[in-house]
C-alpha cells in the first residue's frame, strides 16, 4: 500500500492517477494522519458490493487471511471459501503448522 501526503497530491496529483492504474491501494494522509484511502474502480464493485469487493481485493492481495475475510463479511470459513470460489478467486486453507508436526514425527520413526 502506498501512502500520499495531501501537499504530495495537491502538488502533483499524477502519483494518485499512476497508483490507481496499477491497482494499488493508496492511503492518503494529512500531517500524517490518514484521512482516506483510494483505491481503484471496476465493475465488482456494483456487482459485489463495495465492502465484499474491498475484502475479496484484500484477501487476493494477501492483506488478509481467510479467517479475517470471512470474519468482515460475517461467514464461515466454508460460505467464505464457497464466496471466494465463485468469484474465481484461488483459495486454499492450509495448516502448514500441522504438517510440520506431521513430518518431525515422520521423522523421528526412521
Amino acid at each position: 500500500m502506498q501512502t500520499i501526503g495531501i501537499k504530495d497530491l495537491q502538488k502533483n496529483p499524477a502519483i494518485l492517477t499512476r497508483s490507481l492504474e496499477a491497482d494499488e491501494y493508496t492511503m492518503i494522509t494529512k500531517r500524517s494522519t490518514p484521512i482516506g484511502l483510494a483505491i481503484s474502480f471496476d465493475d465488482s464493485i456494483i456487482d459485489a458490493g463495495l465492502k465484499t469487493a474491498l475484502m475479496v481485493d484484500a484477501f487476493e492481495k494477501g492483506y488478509l487471511s481467510l479467517g479475517q475475510f470471512a470474519k468482515s463479511l460475517k461467514l464461515s470459513k466454508t460460505e467464505a471459501m464457497k464466496m471466494l470460489s465463485m468469484m474465481g478467486v484461488d483459495v486454499v486453507d492450509y495448516d502448514f503448522e500441522d504438517d510440520l508436526k506431521f513430518m518431525d514425527a515422520f521423522d523421528g520413526h526412521q
